[in-house]
């Protein structure tokens, strides 16, 4: 590993550990699975560097087993939030001063902890509470998570080096101050790692933090909020609660010193937050920051020249890991009709093959939907679907709750590019294809640009050059993560920075410097080294 900025580390991707049987990192993480799984635990709320117990609490259950309890988590009440956000305006006064290289090494401790003694109790905390396989776990909670905090201090030094001319009389220097109030971070089930970064990222800049993660990952959560902990975040700096949503979004965005949002989740509750922040504009001490990303309909277009297996992978991927839970799943697909019999083929075959059930079976590719409610919409779907004359399930279909909330991976064939499932975000194991002839290529990319709202990610296959030249400039609005002969899913902090528009959000590319740069309000200081005193200038005579 290199050195940056004052010998800072650069950094590098985490390597992806394999699990494979007998491997020491399996035996280490079921152990860690089944221990945390047949012991309870409490979650508190964590407030100025305090465990705060209240009598208000929730019961945790995995998925995949939503009979089993886990553990209870505690909700807080207004005066809890209110009492978090004293805290973190108090801490404010001291954390935002702290010289940049101690916030550095705090992060980078955290990176170290997630990456050796706390990866096991991370990955099974991810397997349990949100029901990824191990696979799924370790690319998030572990090697994400790690990606996250080892590039946001790179990206942070480098941001500090960007400095104004200066010249022999005038000094020109550019401090990156944070935020001047305090932040809120709104984070989802689905990875680890958003839930992670969303808080630190403000942190790391000099930003103090309400966090709110979601109900269905307080598990995982704890195991971050232990992480910053041992790492060295004072008290105040990041203050965890969990409860009413409405009730603690009103509270943080009631405050004149609310600064910033850094919001992951559902478009329309983003577009709603938005709208609360411009009516109390004029209630604020500074215009709040607003960073979202939300929804998708992402997509897969396969080009006549593309290769079937190819395509079939990219679409048994792109739309079935993690259950298709991903903001990036491939959830519509367009096949040229040419090649569309060898596709249907293959991911008939690669769907014949799955094992589904618990993430502790690692023969499993295919687990449980987050929660009853998430199940509840996708099998309303599905029956639609089955009822509907003009279009045709030809793979899955099949769903069961009665010990947890499986949806079988599920392809529906529609002759109607507008049919519903091509068009709503359906959150779910769930892909729907238009077959499309050779020939209207053209007008097919124009159809994928113009159905959807939202501009997450999108992925073209072609091995014809001048197709995806054609795919690349017809859908630049699209996607604003685009992928060529590849899933539209698996974004590389550091490689791939992601984040969408339109309805997708406001592209601020989480795992950038990007991201970071809206986190800090600089101030450019001018120092004159010999100052003037006479106004008269030469042109007066």
């Amino acid at each position: 590993m290199g050195k940056g900025f004052f010998n800072v580390p650069i950094a590098v991707n985490e390597p992806i550990k394999s699990y494979a049987p007998g491997t020491e990192e399996r035996e280490a993480v079921l152990k860690a699975y089944n221990d945390m799984y047949n012991s309870k635990i409490e979650v508190p709320l964590y407030i100025n560097g305090k465990y705060i117990s209240t009598e208000n609490t929730q019961t945790m259950s995995p998925p995949h087993d939503h009979q089993h309890v886990v553990g209870t988590y505690h909700l807080a009440n207004k005066q809890h939030i209110d009492e978090a956000i004293s805290t973190a305006l108090e801490a404010r006064k001291s954390w935002s001063l702290m010289p940049w290289e101690q916030r550095a090494a705090i992060f980078l401790k955290a990176a170290e902890l997630v990456a050796g003694p706390y990866r096991a109790k991370i990955n099974a905390a991810t397997m349990i509470a949100q029901s990824k396989t191990i696979h799924q776990a370790e690319i998030d909670a572990a090697c994400e998570l790690v990606d996250f905090l080892r590039f946001n201090v790179q990206y942070m030094t480098d941001i500090y080096l960007e400095q104004p001319e200066s010249t022999s009389d005038t000094w020109n220097r550019v401090e990156y101050r944070p935020l001047e109030g305090f932040t809120y971070a709104v984070t989802p089930f689905n990875f680890t790692a958003i839930a992670g970064n969303l808080p630190s990222c403000m942190a790391l800049m000099g930003n103090v933090v309400v966090w709110k993660p979601s109900d269905s990952q307080v598990y995982s959560a704890k195991v971050i909020m232990d992480v910053f902990e041992e790492a060295g975040v004072p008290p105040g700096v990041i203050n965890v609660v969990f409860g009413d949503p409405v009730m603690i979004t009103n509270t943080v965005l009631a405050s004149p010193d609310f600064s910033g949002l850094h919001f992951t989740g559902s478009t329309f509750i983003f577009k709603e937050l938005w709208k609360q922040i411009g009516n109390n504009i004029h209630h604020y001490k500074t215009y709040p920051r607003i960073v979202g990303e939300t929804g998708g309909k992402d997509f897969i277009v396969a080009h006549h020249s593309a290769k079937p297996k190819q395509v079939a992978t990219a679409i048994v991927r792109g739309a079935f890991e993690f259950q298709g839970q991903k903001c990036s799943a491939a959830s519509r697909a367009y096949i040229a009709k040419s090649i569309w019999s060898d596709v249907k083929k293959y991911v008939i075959e690669d769907l014949k093959s799955f094992k589904m059930g618990s993430p502790e079976d690692m023969r499993n590719f295919i687990t449980a939907v987050i929660h009853e409610g998430s199940f509840n919409k996708l099998a309303k779907y599905i029956d639609a679907a089955k009822a509907d004359k003009n279009v045709e399930i030809i793979a899955g279909g099949h769903y069961d709750k009665s010990k947890g909330y499986f949806i079988e991976p599920t392809v529906i064939l529609t002759s109607d590019a507008k049919y519903v499932t091509m068009c709503e975000e359906l959150f779910g194991p769930v892909i729907t294809i238009y077959i499309y002839e050779d020939n209207d290529y053209e007008n097919t990319l124009k159809l994928v640009d113009n159905t959807s709202a939202y501009a997450l990610t999108g992925a073209i296959l072609a091995t014809d050059r001048y197709a995806i030249t054609q795919a690349t400039e017809a859908l630049q609005n699209a996607a604003g993560n685009f992928y060529v002969n590849d899933k539209p899913t698996g974004a590389v902090v550091g490689q791939q920075p992601f984040g969408g528009a339109r309805a997708s959000g406001t592209n601020d590319k989480a795992g950038s410097a990007q991201n970071l740069l809206r986190w800090v309000s600089p101030r450019l200081i001018k120092e004159t080294f010999v100052t003037p005193i006479d106004y008269r200038y030469p042109f007066l005579g």
